[in-house]
């Protein structure tokens, strides 16, 4: 364990929007470094979202974002030489890096030209509840209500 709790780093909201959650999420879709990238990618998405939806793109982003947050999720616990799946509830930090982590995954897993549009597709599909990352969110909730007998050995 710890000696003392790791101090929080203090994040600097985006250049373009001045939000602290777009600024997260950059900082997610950041590999070896290259933010600048990483950043193109992530307006890109927002200004194909304007195109076909004729939305404002950090308002599909935002909607998305809330659908896939997942409120429980499943942790393994050893009680007696058994393992139970215990639900616990999500800490607010967490699931919304856990509902970047999904859209990511699942966005790199679609079928488009540029990882812009696959984001654009991915963040769309959550907006309006579909798509696999809501549906990771579907099962996980799923696993923690099948496991909720389970929930008296929490910790």
């Amino acid at each position: 364990m710890r000696k003392k709790t790791a101090t929080k780093r203090i994040q600097v909201p985006d250049p373009r929007y001045g939000d602290l959650v777009v600024s997260k999420f950059i900082n997610s879709v950041l590999k070896q470094g290259k933010k600048h990238l990483a950043r193109s990618i992530v307006y890109g998405a927002f200004e194909h979202i304007e195109q076909k939806t004729k939305q404002p793109g950090i308002e599909v982003f935002r909607k998305a974002i809330n659908n896939v947050k997942p409120l429980l999720e499943i942790r393994a616990r050893r009680v007696g030489g058994a393992t139970y799946q215990i639900p616990t509830e999500v800490r607010s930090e967490r699931s919304t890096a856990l509902a970047f982590r999904w859209i990511i995954n699942y966005a790199s897993d679609r079928k488009d030209k540029s990882m812009a549009l696959k984001l654009a597709a991915e963040f769309m599909a959550a907006a309006n509840n579909e798509g696999n990352a809501v549906k990771k969110k579907e099962d996980t909730h799923k696993m923690a209500e099948a496991n909720k007998a389970f929930a008296h050995f929490k910790w």
